[in-house]
């Protein structure tokens, strides 16, 4: 009888080291990617039909404005380097573990060095595209001061893996690795956006280049995230106010660049790109300083989704992106809003490196939110971001219903598995 009490927690222990052992063999075989669907998720946030592939391209948008050295002595034009990263639909079975190179931190602080992590996602590098008989809808995606071109991997991957053409650009000067004076985000953001549409629509073109029938750049969205937010208003035909330019003008060196991208000015409302025919907006920055005025917001006149969190204390709510929400008069627009959240509406969820003993609070606080789980803000973005580009870009009416409905009628939003859409708000105003 003592041997058969003795054996008992024996075998109860080795059963459980075997079951943790499966469990963990189970973990590291298909670990937790950025994006990939919580319990919780609602329905559109699970990746489409397509496998994913991955290409990197370094771009150089020649003879621009030199705003950093301006009056300096010297030429006032540079050769603007710009590298960006393409996400696309590509054949079967070439959907792998990919390790993405990035770093945190700020170039140039003492404070905050520059710390390289790696981190993963869904996709295969160089993969054979998947032409389907139309060229995929083309989406920008443009990172905030400072980034980088993967912040935002857990929704380039999933719009790729549902028939889009991604490109996420690093915008020089911006980036955790060569940031630099904010004049040149101001001037260069709007500018980037063009630049790489039109670079996209010419390699599609080009009978060497991969994009080649693969990319509609005819069919654009354009998707920003603070600074990116900032730049796809303007492109979307939100000219800066006069005085926002005079401001940020004197701020440049005495340059008057930015006139060119006011209300009012020929050579702006010349800029309206007809091919970019939505924008999404997460937390755009600039309101708060006067950057449009209702002339100015009165000028986008295409679809758009805004998202922000309420208590965002770096783009602001109220007199932020809910101001520039409700001054879109003449657009059919959408405000997303997540109740408590602050800036961060649009990161990946913060890497295991940022929780490091001794690392500067804000490498966790550039992706994390105080109230928010990351992984779930992810999610939600996946899911309203698919349905807003469906209806807009694909003409996939059914998506309607996960974008207009009554909330106080819906217990459970569309989409949405029961008594999970606590803490947040969707909002709906039609075009003048």
């Amino acid at each position: 009888m003592t041997k058969n009490r003795l054996l008992v927690p024996i075998l109860t222990s080795i059963l459980f080291i075997c079951s943790l052992s499966v469990s963990l063999g189970q973990s590291a075989a298909k670990p937790f990617v950025y994006g990939d669907p919580l319990p919780d998720a609602p329905e559109l946030a699970a990746r489409g039909e397509y496998a994913v592939g991955v290409q990197t391209i370094d771009l150089i948008h020649k003879n621009q404005l030199d705003i950093l050295n301006y009056g300096k002595g010297g030429d006032s034009l540079y050769n603007r380097p710009l590298k960006v990263e393409i996400w696309y639909p590509a054949e079967a079975g070439t959907n792998e573990l990919i390790s993405y190179d990035e770093v945190m931190g700020q170039n140039g602080s003492k404070d905050r060095p520059l710390i390289p992590f790696k981190f993963l996602g869904r996709a295969t590098r160089d993969a054979k595209p998947a032409y389907a008989d139309a060229a995929f809808p083309l989406v920008i995606v443009s990172h905030g001061y400072t980034g980088s071109r993967y912040l935002m991997t857990y929704l380039t991957e999933n719009l790729a893996s549902k028939g889009y053409v991604v490109v996420a650009i690093d915008h020089t000067d911006a980036t955790f690795r060569d940031a630099a004076g904010f004049q040149s985000t101001l001037l260069n953001r709007s500018l980037d956006d063009l630049f790489v549409l039109n670079e996209m629509a010419r390699l599609s073109q080009q009978t060497d280049s991969f994009l080649k029938n693969l990319v509609d750049s005819d069919n654009t969205a354009l998707i920003g995230y603070s600074m990116g937010g900032y730049g796809a208003v303007n492109v979307a035909g939100g000219g800066y106010s006069p005085q926002a330019a005079q401001f940020f003008g004197s701020m440049a060196g005495g340059s008057k660049a930015l006139l060119k991208r006011t209300v009012g000015n020929p050579e702006f409302e010349a800029s309206i790109d007809p091919r970019i025919k939505v924008i999404v907006a997460f937390a755009p920055w600039g309101m708060q300083r006067g950057v449009w005025n209702a002339e100015g917001l009165a000028g986008i006149k295409i679809p758009s989704l805004f998202v922000a969190g309420s208590k965002d204390d770096i783009s602001g709510y109220e007199d932020g992106t809910k101001a520039i929400y409700e001054g879109a008069v003449n657009s059919d627009r959408h405000l997303l809003t997540y109740i408590d959240a602050r800036h961060n509406t649009a990161p990946n969820p913060p890497p295991a490196e940022a929780l490091e003993p001794g690392r500067h609070i804000d490498e966790y606080l550039r992706y994390a939110d105080s109230v928010w789980d990351m992984r779930r803000i992810n999610n939600i973005n996946q899911h309203f971001v698919t349905a807003f580009l469906g209806v807009h870009l694909k003409g996939k009416e059914e998506y309607k219903a996960f974008l207009d409905f009554d909330q106080e009628e819906k217990k459970a939003w569309p989409g949405f598995k029961p008594r999970t859409s606590i803490g947040l708000e969707l909002d709906h105003q039609s075009a003048n």
